[in-house]
């Protein structure tokens, strides 16, 4: 009930910037002077374009966290705050010189408050917007502006805290200077001089700035954010995690132990070990309230502001897609939490019964791969062979289970 509010809620401000894209372009056309046809024209392209990005956006809102970059999905009002922006500025822009435009960058911010996908049309359609506006406005512009920009997203689409940006911003700032003085010297058929590069300079120099400072602000509160989340929800002391003892000690003791050996199996075989420890720890958290479909337990991690990666796990490990490959974290946690379920059954029948853990191991692990059940995984026989390896040093750990 509170996901259908919310779509529909979200569903009323998309319709909105839909409009007003029409509305804000219709007034800038009429208020500098344009025909009215360039009027319409103007106003039917902009509305058009933005129905292309708020429909994508609607189409990546279905497809849930996997639909969008980083954690946009659970953030979407800070994208369509940049979009209501962006109309007004493609509009201003169109009021100053082309070469000074600093649309590179802002195709960046499009892409990364969203997906590459997603900011790639949106750059488009907002540097078209301003190309339209233009006095004499022509396809050079959108040709430079567009290609550097998708350069630019193709470079920082995979950003993560420890990424360094000096090399990425570099190719950015280059390839647009190339761009902008192959625009001014085939274009506009202008002799090279050192005047027509005073604006090129001007226009790398806000790009950098812009750059800059949004990739700094963008790693401190989402990257970042991200990871000091882990070190949050992953702490046994977490408020979730104490619920989920109070109201079952079996349940809890059964999450940390799969998330020691999920999180050992991780970091052996070099997966993300926090996301991995996450999903181990909280993927029975329905427990708590009697509900274990994802319907029923995505709002633990929504209101905990989980992190994408480890919503993602979850929402695999507890509602697989049907016919797809799942990924070899999830069978890390399979097998982790498939042993300590085990060892601990035989604990409870017995307190000093004495257990072969290889044998149990070896067994566990045979019995997976003769029932075929690893054709359904996206891991070769050397990474399985190594899950078993690392599972079985574990020895002490089991005995610390009694």
């Amino acid at each position: 009930m509170e996901g259908d509010k919310s779509a529909s809620r979200y569903n009323l401000i998309y319709m909105a910037l839909f409009l007003f894209t029409g509305a804000f372009v219709f007034a800038f056309s009429f208020i500098v002077g344009k025909s009215y046809e360039a009027i319409l024209r103007n106003t039917v392209v902009s509305m058009l374009s933005a129905g292309t990005v708020l429909f994508m956006i609607r189409d990546a809102m279905g497809r849930g966290p996997e639909g969008f970059s980083y954690d946009n999905y659970y953030r979407k009002i800070r994208f369509i705050v940049v979009f209501a922006g962006m109309v007004v500025l493609s509009c201003v822009l169109s009021l100053v010189p082309n070469e000074f435009w600093p649309y590179m960058s802002l195709f960046v911010i499009l892409a990364l408050f969203s997906n590459s996908e997603i900011g790639m049309i949106a750059g488009i359609s907002f540097t078209t917007i301003s190309v339209m506006l233009e006095k004499n406005g022509g396809f050079g512009e959108l040709f430079m502006y567009v290609l550097a920009g998708a350069v630019a997203i193709a470079l920082f689409r995979d950003l993560k805290e420890n990424t360094a940006i000096g090399l990425p911003v570099f190719i950015s700032l280059l390839m647009q200077a190339v761009l902008i003085i192959a625009y001014n010297v085939l274009f506009q058929n202008r002799t090279f001089s050192i005047n027509i590069l005073i604006l090129p300079i001007l226009n790398l120099m806000l790009n950098l700035i812009i750059l800059l400072v949004f990739l700094n602000m963008f790693g401190v509160y989402v990257i970042r954010k991200s990871n000091d989340m882990y070190m949050e929800i992953n702490d046994v002391s977490y408020p979730l995690l104490v619920s989920l003892k109070e109201k079952d000690k079996d349940e809890y003791f059964r999450a940390i132990h799969t998330g020691y050996l999920a999180e050992r199996i991780a970091l052996g075989l070099g997966f993300n070990d926090r996301a991995v420890k996450a999903c181990a720890y909280y993927h029975r958290i329905g427990v708590l309230d009697g509900g274990l479909k994802w319907s029923d337990v995505e709002h633990y991690y929504v209101d905990n502001n989980f992190p994408i990666e480890a919503v993602e796990f979850l929402h695999e490990y507890i509602e697989p897609p049907k016919g797809c490959v799942k990924s070899k974290e999830a069978l890390a946690v399979q097998l982790s939490e498939t042993v300590i379920a085990s060892i601990m059954y035989l604990i409870k029948q017995n307190k000093d019964a004495k257990i072969d853990y290889d044998k149990l191991i070896d067994n566990l692990f045979d019995k997976k791969e003769a029932s075929g059940e690893l054709k359904d995984y996206a891991v070769t026989f050397m990474e399985y062979d190594r899950m078993r390896a690392i599972l079985k040093k574990e020895k002490l750990y089991y005995d610390f289970l009694r």
